[in-house]
């Protein structure tokens, strides 16, 4: 009797232990994955500050709140390889195939492992970045003109005015130019003069002609040649009076002299200035004329300070004048060596031609300096997340591995953005979604650069 009791509790505890172990094998792999996978919290997967204990639906916009896990989204390193090169943690652009320090920054350099994730690298499923909107782009090589804007003067050019001064004292006799801005050509006559002076000069040179012909036939040689040495002196002292060579002979030639001396243009241009009048007292110091030729003009641009480095004397800025519709090119010839003080700018001339003469001195003008710029790393501004504290740039490292790199940025350039380091050409980034894909990464732990409060 005991014996039969004995092997019916021996088949019991048998068949016990044998559903046991089914039962085990059937819930200690999902027991196991439970365990592994701990849910702190849920959130909004479209508005990851709303947090919930338990699952169910967000208030706010009805989507399904999604479980975050103790252990993170921040992707498992695996086993560690070969060390490939040594990288600056701050800066993705420096590798060196040996340990030691960035000497640019002073960082010490890490090792990145064969298979190895960068730090900070979280995965977001496909489904997910198609629920948030992630967009990409490739990081590019562009090359760009910045164009610099000045306002602008017209002048005229310094070197094509000419002033007019008589060389003899005496009076005005006869202003054959009576108005400012007339128009005269080169050799045209300006007024007469009647000088005492150039009149007793003339009087010594017929002196001197009659001299001559009454030596000429005289047997001593030595007057003669007398004679023909003052006919030279006579001559070079009316030259110098800006007597023409015409009014020489003519007196050469007549044996009388000439009342009034003719002034004439040395230029062609218009009359700027007029200070000749009809029996006016002249000198040698009074400015009868400025005639300024406007066939070419100067352009004064004021540019301002921070932009003078990228202004270089021979090149081309395009000009235009207001309500005129039209533009023209003209060359920068000269840089003044002074800042004004008051508007922290500087004088840039350029020299402009201009036919029809429709450029007018003190005229205002728009001057627009195009600088090519070297080829340069751009991503689409929104690739750029800005926290104040650092810039970021989230690069594809493919399968939703998405790896948060630390950025500085130059110039902005249309809708694109200058990448100074940290990304480099053919990377493909995140052009839209980077505020969700960075709210998703501090919710799971994926991002530690941020302030704390």
């Amino acid at each position: 009797m005991k014996r039969a009791f004995l092997v019916v509790g021996m088949l019991v505890l048998i068949g016990v232990a044998f559903f046991a172990g089914l039962r085990y094998a059937r819930v200690k792999p999902a027991a196991v994955g439970k365990s592994a996978r701990t849910i702190l919290y849920y959130v909004d997967p479209m508005h990851p500050a709303y947090r919930s204990d338990k699952p169910g639906i967000a208030p706010d916009c009805g989507m399904k709140l999604e479980p975050v896990y103790a252990e993170g989204a921040a992707i498992a390193e695996p086993a560690k390889g070969k060390v490939l090169y040594y990288r600056d943690p701050q800066d993705a652009n420096y590798r060196s195939d040996k340990p030691g320090l960035n000497p640019a920054t002073g960082n010490d350099l890490e090792p990145v492992h064969e298979g190895a994730a960068p730090a900070g690298t979280i995965n977001i499923s496909a489904d997910k970045q198609q629920l948030i909107g992630v967009k990409y782009d490739t990081a590019t090589l562009a090359t760009a003109t910045e164009t610099i804007r000045a306002a602008g003067r017209v002048v005229a050019n310094e070197a094509r005015i000419s002033r007019v001064h008589p060389r003899i004292d005496g009076w005005i006799h006869k202003v054959l130019i009576d108005f400012t801005g007339q128009y005269v050509e080169k050799g045209a006559a300006l007024l007469t003069i009647y000088s005492p002076e150039m009149l007793a000069s003339q009087n010594e040179y017929l002196l001197a002609l009659r001299a001559r012909d009454t030596m000429k036939h005289s047997p001593s040689h030595d007057a003669y040649e007398n004679s023909e040495l003052l006919i030279l002196a006579g001559r070079k002292r009316l030259e110098l009076w800006d007597l023409s060579a015409g009014q020489i002979e003519e007196i050469e030639r007549t044996r009388k002299s000439i009342q009034t001396v003719t002034v004439y243009s040395p230029a062609s241009g218009y009359i700027t200035a007029r200070n000749a009048f009809p029996s006016q007292r002249v000198t040698p110091e009074t400015e009868l004329y400025t005639i300024t030729d406007l066939s070419q003009v100067w352009i004064m641009a004021d540019v301002f300070e921070t932009d003078l480095s990228k202004i270089r004397i021979g090149q081309t800025a395009k000009v235009s004048i207001p309500n005129e519709g039209r533009s023209f090119n003209a060359k920068v010839t000269y840089l003044q060596p002074q800042i004004d003080a008051a508007t922290r700018t500087m004088k840039v001339r350029l020299d402009a031609p201009n036919p029809g003469m429709r450029l007018k001195p003190d005229m205002f003008a728009n001057v627009e300096f195009a600088i090519s710029l070297p080829s340069r790393v751009t991503v689409p501004a929104d690739a750029v997340l800005n926290t104040g504290v650092r810039k970021t740039v989230f690069i594809d490292r493919g399968n939703g591995a998405l790896e948060p790199r630390k950025v500085e940025t130059g110039d902005r350039i249309g809708d694109r953005i200058q990448i100074v380091s940290g990304v480099r050409a053919g990377e493909r980034v995140v052009s839209s979604g980077a505020f969700l894909i960075d709210s998703e990464a501090q919710l799971r732990g994926g991002r530690d650069d941020q302030p704390h409060h």
